[in-house]
């Protein structure tokens, strides 16, 4: 049985992203949340790549249940 995640917060975390590829943290570990910095090594989890396309404000979730990934579902509003 996996581990559940840290809750890094308790609302997403609004970001204008252009495009690229970012790495969402999905441990809730790292202290550049939303993003990867490694924390997770020595645990079952991994980062998510994030390909955006479009430059845009996006939600990203830092309660780490969200079912669309790394962006925000609303998961955080019942925990």
């Amino acid at each position: 049985m996996m581990e559940d995640p840290r809750i890094a917060g308790e609302r997403p975390e609004v970001v204008n992203l252009k495009p690229g590829t970012y790495w969402w943290c999905a441990c809730g570990h790292s202290k550049k949340q939303p993003w990867c910095d490694g924390s997770h090594k020595g645990t079952e989890f991994s980062p998510v790549e994030v390909n955006i396309t479009e430059e845009k404000n996006y939600g990203m979730c830092m309660c780490k249940r969200s079912e669309r990934g790394p962006f925000c579902d609303g998961t955080h509003k019942v925990l």
